[in-house]
C-alpha cells in the first residue's frame, strides 16, 4: 500500500505550535542538561555545544543536507557574528530601548512556552502511545477492498473498440498495451497495481471494480485522458500501512492534540478580551479552522 498520511488529514498546526516544532530537536527538553563544553571563544566570551545546537536550528534549508560537520562551521560562523554583533549593540546603547525591552519579554515568553511543551506536552507521546493510537485507527478503519488492474490507453473510441475486439477474438492484452497504449505504464503492459476506492478519477474507478478478476471491460471507458481498457488482475482486502511507514505522522497528530487539548484547558480558565472588533472575528475562523 502506498503510504499517506494515517487514516485522516493532519489539520495545519497553530503558529505557536509550529515554533516549537521547528525548534532543534532536545532544545527546551527538561531532563537533559545543555552541554556547556566550549568549543570558541570570541573576545573571551564563550561559544558552548549548546550555543552550536541551537544555532543550527536558525540554519536555512538549504544547510540541511550538508555533512554534520559541514553544519556545524556554518552554525559557528553564525555564533560568532551574534556574538560580535550583539556586542557591538550593546556598546551603542541598542539594549536600553522600548522596542528591545519588548522583544526580549516575548523572545521570553516564548521560549517558556516551548519548555512547558517539551516537558509537559512531549512527555505524554510516549512510543507506548503512539502504538496505541495506531492500533485504535486501525481498529477503526473500516476494511476496503482493492483490485490490481491493467488499461490499455488511446486517444480515441474507435481505437478503444478496436483494441476489444482483438480482446475477443483472443489477443493478449498485456502485449497489446505494450504496443497500443499511450499510458506511462504501458512499457509494463499496462500495469497499474493495486488501488482502493478513491484512488483513480471516477469513471475509470467505477468500471474497473465493477470487473470480475480476469474480466476486461466490454465498453471504452471515457476520462480527461482519453479512451480505456480496463482488465482487473486480482482482488483482495486493503492492508492498512505498517506502523513504521506512518509512525512519525501518527507522532505529530497524537502531539497536536495533546498540545491542543493543554492549551484549551488553560484557555477555558482564563479571560481574554479582543477589543479590535475585526481582529476578534478573524481570530474565532482561526481557532475553527484548528
Amino acid at each position: 500500500m502506498r503510504p499517506t498520511v494515517p487514516f485522516r488529514s493532519l489539520a495545519a498546526c497553530g503558529l505557536a505550535l509550529g515554533l516549537v516544532l521547528a525548534a532543534p530537536a532536545g532544545v527546551f527538553a527538561q531532563d537533559k542538561a545543555p552541554n556547556k563544553t566550549v568549543v570558541a571563544t570570541v573576545n573571551g566570551s564563550p561559544i558552548t555545544e549548546y550555543d552550536l545546537e541551537m544555532a543550527q536550528g536558525d540554519l536555512g534549508p538549504q544547510f540541511a543536507q550538508l555533512p554534520d560537520e559541514q553544519k556545524r562551521a556554518a552554525a559557528l560562523s553564525a555564533a560568532i557574528e551574534i556574538r560580535l554583533l550583539a556586542a557591538k549593540a550593546e556598546e551603542e546603547g541598542l539594549d536600553d530601548t522600548e522596542a528591545f525591552g519588548d522583544r526580549m519579554e516575548f523572545l521570553r515568553q516564548r521560549a517558556l512556552h516551548s519548555a512547558f511543551v517539551e516537558s509537559k506536552v512531549a512527555a505524554e507521546v510516549t512510543e507506548e502511545a503512539v502504538r496505541a493510537r495506531y492500533d485504535k485507527e486501525v481498529a477503526a478503519t473500516p476494511p476496503a477492498n482493492e483490485i490490481r488492474a491493467r488499461h490499455i490507453l488511446v486517444a480515441t473510441k474507435e481505437e478503444a473498440d478496436a483494441i476489444i475486439a482483438q480482446l475477443e477474438a483472443g489477443g493478449d492484452f498485456e502485449a497489446i498495451a505494450k504496443e497500443k497504449s499511450t499510458d506511462g505504464a504501458a512499457s509494463q503492459g499496462g500495469d497499474l497495481g493495486y488501488f482502493g476506492p478513491g484512488q483513480m478519477v471516477p469513471p475509470f474507478e467505477e468500471a474497473a471494480f465493477a470487473l470480475e478478476v480476469g474480466q476486461f471491460s466490454k465498453q471504452p471507458v471515457q476520462t480527461q485522458f482519453g479512451f480505456h481498457v480496463i482488465k482487473v488482475e486480482d482482488k483482495r482486502t486493503q492492508q492498512p500501512p505498517a506502523f513504521e511507514q506512518v509512525k512519525e505522522q501518527v507522532r505529530t497528530l497524537l502531539f497536536r492534540e495533546t498540545y491542543f487539548a493543554a492549551v484549551q484547558v488553560l484557555r477555558d480558565a482564563a479571560t481574554v478580551d479582543v477589543q479590535d472588533p475585526a481582529l476578534k472575528a478573524a481570530l474565532g475562523e482561526e481557532e475553527k479552522a484548528q
